[in-house]
């Protein structure tokens, strides 16, 4: 991932989701549309809750590409961003991307002792 700011308006990317559960869909994400705007004028349900980058709801795994959020990942901690993590509602494909997404991958940043 290439960090925060805006993306470079290069175009449309092609975005492909994997579920864990072996669903795939491909979207085609426009230079000034996050992942989950995509997803949502595609049809396609995502989780989310804030729009903002600050619940970590919406979070999904990058598996390859790059992306940028468009602003700071505040639901996110460092070390999640470094092994890849992403906020669907405030990200925007730099190139065409996979990603890992879910409700079970917000899941994956904390340990939860009851599962």
């Amino acid at each position: 991932m290439s960090g925060d700011g805006d993306p470079d308006g290069a175009g449309e990317h092609r975005v492909e989701l994997a579920w864990r559960d072996g669903r795939e869909e491909t979207l085609a994400v426009g230079a000034d549309e996050t992942v989950l705007e995509a997803a949502e004028a595609a049809g396609v349900a995502l989780p989310f809750g804030c729009r903002t980058g600050a619940c970590a709801t919406c979070t999904a795994r990058l598996l390859s590409g790059d992306l940028v959020h468009r602003r700071p990942p505040r639901a996110l901690k460092d070390r999640h961003r470094e092994r890849g993590y992403v906020l669907t509602c405030i990200a925007a494909p730099m190139t065409d991307c996979r990603l890992d997404v879910g409700a079970d991958v917000a899941d994956d940043l904390v340990s939860n002792p009851w599962k």
